[in-house]
């Protein structure tokens, strides 16, 4: 009796050696670059039998380039030839199969074949376990491996999978269970119980807490690598312990024959922020600091990443570097960027030099780079940092020709900065034609209304709103009658955001109304306000009263207000200089001498009056008092 099987048996064995070379070369070859449709089209129009090692290792190709089509085809293909002839898939090729699955995030169709395989071992759970986590889906991910428990004994990878999932509540119990079976000696599975620990109770905020548990592990670890210090360093970094994240480094770098990655030098620059927040001198020091790690990052070649790069500016300008420096850095890249990297240096750019920023976006344009809308935003926001319409004209044509117009919060950010610069009528225009209509954009154009001294056409706006106002909206028309001198309209607008509209008032209300009341000579009123807050006085609060004690003359509260601006706002140069201002007025120069005497000794530092003049389609800028153009 003819048997086809026998035939296809007797076939592959006919099959000469160069062929089955041949063949692995060419499909090893495609499966490492990725070229998965064509391992597909060798695999279908080869005359060889094919292996499961052949099935595995199309499917860890697919999982590593995240093609899921192409695995899918080859899964139809081995249901297919299981239903033809007897062919049962090792359990080596379902696991495979799995990771596949979790690794493109197709969790329904892993869980699917977990569940079809006649049996499963560790790597199987494992698997599922690390797609659930991948996603996000942190209660399946740890239901699934508490039922592994009953099945079989976890593994550095499965508990390091879970752990990478848990809050404090249950990666507390997988600590506990770590324990018990002596894998938290593993340094793989104390690198993700480190990672677990620096996080907050939600697994995802940044808090202030020092992570003492973290810090406990590795303390009293007997084997680390670089992967313990870097989670060590970023969980001080999260916390936003900078001087420790640092101190940490110094120490790995000295007491250990351990290097450093990108991963650390992220860290460290996104460390200083922190530091830097202690003061004007810790300031000065932590620049200081950042040039040494640069220094560093230069001897090692790390500086050829454009990563590195790119934070290493970022630190520089938080830190108040010179902003010519950071424009080096930027010419340093060339030939190495991404849109990333480009919408990175313009933010860096767009509130120290705008101009910079606008110039930056340029050579974006000139090396056929897309910008995306991220990046589009932010030059918006460099834009309405400039006292002209010409560039955001420019930007808005860009939009137009990458057909983002429909864009909501680009159409909100087109009416900043069409009305920062003066130009209300354009404003307007973007926002007659916006298909929709957010609470920002309501907010913004009336706030734009007001900054112009339309006082009419911000009510106007108010009454027209078509949705429900909040906070903002409320903050945007006290700040409009504020600028306007509307201070019935004001007192009425405050009492109304709580009785109709059921708006608590905060800071910023508080703030506007104390500038309302105080512009109009209304200090005493303005006082009873803030006597009878609910919420403590922020700076801001006393900033306004300061001023108004300024304008009308009030030297024994600007003395209050000064004393609590400083208390509250130690950096800030407001409270010091307008209340040396003053004491000029009254004649008391002395005590006006005094306190800049004071102001200087602190480290307090006050920001350069600015002029801007264009010439020839280029913003010049100019310092107060300055000889020449910076």
């Amino acid at each position: 009796m003819f048997n086809p099987q026998l035939l296809h048996f007797r076939r592959t064995f006919t099959v000469s050696a160069a062929a089955y070379t041949n063949f692995h070369e060419n499909w090893r070859f495609f499966l490492a670059m990725g070229h998965l449709d064509e391992a597909l089209t060798l695999f279908h129009t080869s005359n060889i039998h094919h292996t499961p090692q052949t099935y595995a290792d199309f499917f860890h190709a697919c999982a590593r380039h995240g093609c899921l089509s192409q695995g899918q085809s080859l899964h139809r293909h081995m249901l297919n030839i299981q239903s033809q002839i007897y062919f049962i898939p090792s359990m080596y090729v379902y696991n495979h199969l799995l990771n596949m699955y979790a690794k493109c995030g197709c969790l329904e169709h892993a869980r699917k074949v977990f569940d079809e395989m006649p049996e499963r071992n560790i790597v199987s759970w494992t698997a599922l376990i690390s797609g659930y986590t991948q996603i996000n889906r942190h209660e399946e991910g740890f239901a699934m491996f508490s039922q592994m428990l009953a099945y079989c004994r976890p593994n550095e990878f499965a508990y390091a999978s879970v752990l990478s999932c848990c809050n404090h509540k249950f990666g507390r119990q997988v600590h506990s269970h770590t324990m018990k079976t002596c894998f938290v000696e593993c340094t793989y599975v104390a690198n993700a119980l480190i990672t677990m620990y620096s996080k907050n109770d939600d697994g995802k905020s940044i808090c202030n807490n020092y992570p003492h548990e973290a810090w406990m592990i590795f303390k009293f670890l007997m084997s680390r690598n670089l992967v313990t210090y870097n989670c060590m360093i970023a969980a001080f970094q999260i916390r936003g312990k900078g001087e420790e994240a640092n101190g940490l480094f110094s120490l790995m770098r000295h007491n250990s024959n351990i290097g450093f990655d990108r991963a650390t030098l992220l860290s460290i620059f996104s460390s200083l922020l922190t530091v830097k927040d202690h003061g004007n001198h810790v300031s000065t020091q932590c620049i200081k600091y950042c040039s040494q790690v640069h220094c560093l990052a230069l001897k090692t070649w790390f500086t050829s990443e454009i990563g590195v790069i790119t934070a290493l500016a970022k630190a520089y300008a938080d830190l108040g570097a010179q902003i010519s420096d950071l424009y080096d850095l930027f010419l340093e890249t060339a030939g190495r960027r991404d849109i990333v990297s480009w919408t990175a240096f313009i933010t860096i750019f767009a509130e120290q030099d705008p101009v910079k920023s606008l110039l930056i976006f340029s050579k974006l344009c000139q090396e056929n780079c897309t910008p995306d809308l991220y990046t589009y935003s932010i030059v918006l926001k460099a834009c309405s940092n400039l006292v002209t319409d010409k560039h955001t004209s420019v930007v808005h044509s860009q939009i137009l020709k990458h057909g983002f117009e429909d864009d909501t919060v680009l159409a909100n950010a087109l009416i900043h900065a069409y009305g920062r610069s003066g130009s209300v009528s354009e404003s307007k225009k973007v926002f007659d034609f916006m298909l929709v209509k957010d609470i920002v954009s309501w907010n913004s154009m009336i706030k734009i209304y007001g900054l112009n001294g339309q006082p009419k056409n911000v009510l106007k706006c108010f009454d027209q709103m078509d949705i429900n106002p909040d906070s903002a909206t409320f903050v945007a028309l006290l700040s409009a009658c504020s600028h306007t001198g509307m201070v019935i309209k004001g007192t009425m607008i405050f009492e109304t955001m709580s009785k109709t509209y059921g708006i608590v008032p905060q800071q910023d209300h508080y703030a506007c109304m104390v500038d309302i009341l105080g512009r109009s000579g209304r200090i005493s009123q303005a006082q009873k306000l803030i006597n009878e807050m609910p919420i403590e006085p922020d700076s801001v609060i006393w900033s306004a009263m300061l001023g108004a004690c300024r304008k009308h003359g009030e030297t024994k509260l600007a003395k209050l207000a000064s004393k609590k601006l400083q208390e509250l706002d130690p950096n800030n140069s407001l409270g010091y200089v307008q209340m040396s201002n003053i004491m000029c007025s009254n004649g008391t120069f002395n005590k006006a001498v005094d306190l800049r005497t004071q102001m200087n000794w602190l480290g307090v530092k006050k920001d350069p009056g600015l002029s801007w003049t264009e010439i020839g389609n280029q913003v010049h800028e100019f310092a107060a008092g300055g000889l020449h153009q910076p």
